[in-house]
């Protein structure tokens, strides 16, 4: 067990920096543990003796491939189920978490045999069982070989959102769906007596889909399960994943685009919280979960159930706002369909308090350049999370490399302080977006099945750009403009199998391209692979003026803007033989604020929704070959 500041959790989680001013207390289960075969792999650790608070307790996972001695058929592939359980010493045994390990087949081009992907699961609520000593195991059900299995514990310092009173534990274990023998009467209802000062109860509900009949359940059929307290339904949800063709690790060698029975390939199997409303201390309850009505035709089908009953006492604090993650930008692997991030920062905060959060101040910024504010408002009840787009950041044009870090700090909740301002601030490391060319373009091949588009989207989330691919194997050649700023190129599948896809060759194959104006060079879509992306993929990407055009009057022509300073219209003209182009306004942080095509040597542009400041007017003509820039001064 070693004990490192918090800096050192954010080196190594998913959640980069969870800043606080106490220290973590790291755990090391299984180091690097070969998955050599199927069934468990137990390690017995030594956790702290549960005399301290901790605000949060992670259990870090990270995944791993190693060489099969030999020449096996299989060597870390497919998709297996791993379970990871607590067995303490008085007997408890409670499921932590569950992933589904990924396609992982060495030749693809996301898991060479130096791949490796965490998955971060909070177990926080487990802390009481989480002490003195204990036994880890890794339940791993895969018939081949080749993954490595590290697990850590993070635990955090600090108060906790509730204290956890007591857990009941309520079934484990995989049953038959359909058959002979209902799988109700397995999952049975149950009796229970909540702790003392209890004031709130949930269920937690981890169920995945396996096996496979003539109707392809439980794996490939959407099935409900209802969840009753005292007879009465209080909520019913799908077992069903219905992204997987989203899934941040792409591509994968297997079928990973196909939607499942609430998994996906490479993924976790998140838990299901179901709220136990009016169950307090002292009550007694009734609590089960049914299952949709089936009949299996070859009993082929099943679920892996896990579920437990946590009891809570009152919320520690009346408002806190907990900074759960920076999304973008990052490096992490969780967040790869997000990045390389090149305008807006994306953040997720979770409301820890028990009373609702209508407003917040967000500080954020590059560490080393300046910092900016954001005023959120919503309605975020207790524990609930949401995910914050922040505004476009132009130092994230400016930066280059991977060697760059993001920092963002919760400053005010509900206009004042916040409780706990120990979860207030996260960092991030992550790489630069790409720098394109202001003219560049777009070659598009459909496939057989025209369901695929492109387009580009500006910092205002305007489309300027688009091509939709409805002809089959029709080809396109798009040339697109633009001025300095921040951009979206995003690619969208319907059918969520990409332009060419092993799985469905009779689809055929297409292809995306974005090039140079002149020559063959071509820029990278980070997100491509080959154009087997499942349902799309989002390259970003930046655009400033290059250090030939800064020149405000071209031997070519030149640009005249009046009034200036302007009020509710500014009057620009190009002097030149022929004016065939674009026009745009530029705000000091990049962001193109207007725009006009123009075909005559004097247009007139109406600025009176604009803020007052200053501005950058541009020409570029069709032909690239005129460029023109000067600034401009709003005032009203």
């Amino acid at each position: 067990m070693k004990k490192l500041l918090i800096a050192a959790f954010a080196a190594i989680s998913a959640f980069s920096a969870q800043a606080a001013n106490g220290d973590t207390t790291w755990v090391q289960a299984h180091a690097d543990k070969w998955l050599d075969h199927y069934g468990a792999h137990d390690t017995t650790v030594q956790f702290p003796d549960g005399t301290k608070s901790y605000r949060r307790v992670y259990m870090i996972w990270t995944l791993g491939k190693y060489q099969c001695p030999g020449s096996p058929q299989y060597c870390g592939d497919w998709d297996y189920t791993v379970n990871t359980y607590l067995m303490t010493k008085t007997g408890d045994t409670v499921e932590l978490g569950r992933y589904i390990t990924p396609y992982a087949n060495a030749g693809s081009p996301r898991t060479p045999w130096t791949w490796r992907q965490r998955y971060v699961f909070d177990v926080t609520d487990y802390y009481t069982l989480l002490k003195d000593s204990a036994t880890v195991r890794i339940n791993y059900s895969g018939y081949s070989w080749g993954f490595t299995g590290n697990v850590k514990f993070a635990f955090v310092e600090g108060t906790p959102a509730r204290n956890v009173l007591g857990i009941s534990k309520l079934w484990d274990g995989y049953y038959n769906f359909g058959g002979a023998t209902p799988i109700d009467n397995y999952v049975t209802q149950k009796s229970l007596t909540a702790p003392a000062n209890t004031q709130f109860a949930e269920l937690k509900f981890i169920v995945s889909g396996h096996g496979a009949d003539q109707n392809y359940c439980s794996e490939f059929c959407k099935k409900y399960y209802q969840v009753k307290l005292n007879g009465s339904q209080i909520e019913q949800k799908d077992i069903w994943r219905d992204n997987c063709g989203k899934n941040h690790l792409y591509p994968q060698s297997g079928t990973w685009v196909y939607d499942r029975g609430n998994w996906c390939p490479g993924d976790i199997v998140f838990t299901n919280t179901h709220k136990l409303a009016g169950v307090t201390g002292g009550n007694n309850f009734d609590v089960d979960v049914d299952f949709e009505s089936y009949n299996s035709p070859n009993g082929g089908a099943g679920y892996g159930v896990s579920g437990n009953v946590v009891y809570y006492g009152a919320y520690n604090r009346a408002k806190d706002a907990s900074l759960e993650d920076i999304i973008a930008p990052s490096n992490h692997e969780t967040h790869f369909r997000e990045n390389p991030c090149g305008g807006k920062p994306i953040i997720e905060v979770m409301n820890t308090g028990s009373g609702a959060i209508t407003s917040m101040k967000i500080e954020y910024g590059v560490d080393g350049g300046a910092t900016y504010t954001y005023n959120w408002t919503g309605t975020l009840n207790a524990m609930e999370k949401t995910k914050i787009t922040l505004n476009e950041l132009g130092d994230l044009r400016k930066v280059t490399g991977a060697n760059n870090s993001f920092t963002a700090k919760i400053l005010e909740v509900n206009g004042g302080a916040d409780e706990d301002a120990s979860n207030n601030q996260l960092k991030s490391y992550f790489s630069a977006a790409p720098q394109w060319p202001m003219a560049f373009r777009v070659t598009f091949k459909a496939n057989n099945v025209p369901e695929t588009r492109w387009k580009i989207y500006d910092g205002l989330n305007n489309i300027i750009a688009q091509r939709d691919g409805t002809t089959p194997n029709a080809s396109y050649t798009d040339t697109v403009r633009l001025g300095p700023g921040s951009y979206k190129f995003v690619v969208e599948d319907d059918g969520c199998d990409g332009l060419n896809w092993w799985a469905n060759s009779a689809a055929g194959a297409g292809n995306i391209q974005v090039r140079g104006l002149t020559g063959f060079t071509g820029y990278t879509l980070a997100g491509y692979f080959a154009a087997d992306f499942g349902c799309g993929f989002t390259q970003e990407f930046t655009t400033s003026f290059p250090t030939d055009v800064e020149n405000i009057n071209s031997v070519n022509g030149g640009m005249d803007i009046y009034p200036n300073p302007a009020t509710n219209q500014v009057t620009v003209t190009i002097e030149g033989k022929s004016v065939n182009g674009k026009i745009n306004l530029i705000d000091m942080t990049g962001r193109v604020v207007a725009t006009q095509m123009v075909n005559t040597n004097e247009t007139v542009i109406n600025t009176a929704a604009l803020a007052n400041g200053v501005y950058y007017v541009t020409y570029v003509a069709d032909n690239a070959e005129v460029k023109l820039k000067s600034k401009l001064v709003i005032a009203k």
